[in-house]
């Protein structure tokens, strides 16, 4: 549990570091109270994810996947994206599609192609159910809620950028945080012996964010963002 406090203690001192140093440098009016509220919210859905840090039962205990943390998490997000200052649109929960979202469509679907191409030659067979179903569901479901949804959201308020208005470069500074904030649950932790980060891990995962995030910004929908991190995460487990 206290290496789990420290590394997302961790992540959370990055992202708001870096979110007050952008501030500076570019000169934006940073509203504190939305850049507290998205760090509060990497530290909530951290302790879910975790299943409390452990204190919620493992309710699928014959499964290698965490069905009970990701789950915990969904029904967290969903209720914070509930809440009046977020709403679920606002929040990407919408199946409606922003004008112009076409072209992330046809980006999506060429880079889908190269995937499951690639997936398809490397696969040595396909992997077992349960982890097939995991991959096709809980990765996109709950980290584009937070990652591409509430957090973002939270961000680019933070930053300003309210409704209507339009990231620039279709990323914008929340989505670059949130992007970081991604690339660090993925390659920065906190060991037995002290922190550890592993740079291809932060570069494979924090890069193809800002597509996520451009997906996002572009459609106005989450749906593009799971769809394309469930691909990513399941076309190798299906050959």
């Amino acid at each position: 549990m206290t290496n789990a406090l420290l590394e997302i203690m961790v992540h959370i001192g990055v992202v708001g570091g870096l979110a007050l140093g952008l501030a500076l440098a570019a000169r934006r009016r940073l509203r504190v109270g939305w850049l507290l509220a998205a760090l509060a919210l990497m530290l909530l859905r951290d302790a879910l994810v975790l299943r409390g840090y452990g204190l919620v039962p493992n309710l699928f205990p014959g499964s290698d996947w965490a069905w009970t943390g990701k789950l915990l998490a969904t029904a967290g997000l969903l209720a914070v994206a509930a809440l009046p200052r977020f709403g679920f649109a606002r929040s990407g929960l919408t199946l409606r599609q922003s004008p112009g979202a076409g072209a992330a469509w046809i980006a999506f679907a060429v880079l889908a192609l190269v995937i499951f191409g690639f997936a398809f030659h490397l696969g040595d067979g396909p992997a077992d159910l349960d982890t097939i179903l995991f991959q096709w569901s809980m990765p996109g479901i709950e980290e584009e809620l937070f990652y591409r949804g509430v957090l973002l959201l939270a961000l680019n308020e933070a930053f300003a950028v309210g409704r209507g208005a339009r990231p620039a470069l279709g990323i914008g500074w929340g989505g670059l945080l949130s992007s970081v904030a991604f690339g660090l649950g993925h390659a920065l932790f906190w060991r037995a012996d002290g922190p550890s980060f592993d740079a291809m891990a932060f570069a494979m995962t924090g890069g193809p964010a800002l597509l996520l995030v451009w997906f996002r910004n572009r459609t106005g929908s989450l749906v593009l963002p799971v769809l394309a991190h469930n691909v990513v995460n399941g076309a190798f487990v299906l050959f």
